[in-house]
């Protein structure tokens, strides 16, 4: 997505800041905006209903920027990011930046800023349990993210029962794929599955043993990444039939970036 439309140096005063004079006087801070959306429709209808209002898009930055105080200019960037993207369901895309004229450190300059993007990406979330209520854990996996305003559940696979791997004697699975749409970068997506995990009463004792629930960031758009606490796409997910049975049954296509291959080519492949 290439189109956008650029607010620049939007001026807003507010109470943002560490110290208690920011809090209590306020300060001028400058708010830019890229808003990605595809503009076509627009352009070749001449209708502004098909584009996204630069002008309330102003009025509402003020607002939210007037009455949602952080500490940090990283923070409030990103707060506006998400709330944008939550009121304007043509925007893609968002790029925030949030400049702080005459900061406050002691030396000269003239600002600070701090650059935020944040975008709509399309995540595939693999579920599992083997303890107890196994469909009950795997339902609440799935309302767990629907009522995270960060997230929007497009599609959630049949459960389907399978054998545990590894040497640790334990019940069958009941496994599952979910399609998410999320505005959250990876690592914050971690986080949360592991959140949701954890509120289900999710220990890590024995390594691929028994869990009363089990979610996996399997793919998440075109990233590919491997850092200490995540790799994307899943590392095993190639290799597992309960992987990808599921996958392919809500998203046949969905690429793999690594293996350069689609979900039905690599169930294929395994088979």
């Amino acid at each position: 997505m290439n189109d956008y439309i650029e607010i620049d140096n939007l001026v807003v005063f507010a109470n943002h800041g560490v110290f208690h004079e920011e809090k209590v006087m306020g300060q001028r801070f400058m708010i830019s905006l890229k808003l990605y959306s595809d503009i076509s429709v627009a352009a070749n209808t001449d209708d502004i209903t098909q584009s996204i209002n630069y002008g309330e898009v102003c009025e509402f930055v003020i607002d939210f920027t007037k009455t949602h105080r952080a500490k940090l200019i990283e923070k409030a960037a990103q707060d506006i990011a998400y709330a944008l993207l939550d009121k304007y369901s043509l925007l893609q895309k968002v790029e925030v930046q949030v400049k702080k004229p005459w900061a406050p450190i002691g030396l000269p300059l003239d600002n600070v800023l701090v650059n935020v993007t944040r975008g709509r990406v399309i995540s595939y979330i693999g579920i599992g349990s083997n303890i107890g209520d196994k469909k009950g854990y795997l339902d609440f996996a799935v309302k767990s993210l629907e009522n995270n305003p960060q997230c929007k559940v497009l599609k959630v696979s049949d459960y389907i029962e399978t054998e545990p791997v590894g040497d640790v004697k334990q019940d069958k699975f009941l496994n599952g794929c979910i399609k998410l749409e999320t505005v959250m970068p990876p690592s914050d997506l971690l986080g949360l599955l592991n959140e949701i995990e954890n509120s289900a009463g999710r220990t890590r004792e024995v390594h691929w043993g028994p869990r009363t629930l089990d979610m996996d960031i399997l793919l998440y758009g075109d990233a590919v990444m491997d850092t200490q606490n995540l790799t994307i796409p899943h590392r095993e997910m190639a290799k597992r039939a309960f992987v990808l049975e599921p996958l392919c049954e809500i998203a046949p296509y969905a690429y793999h970036p690594v293996k350069r291959k689609y979900a039905c080519e690599l169930l294929e492949d395994l088979k």
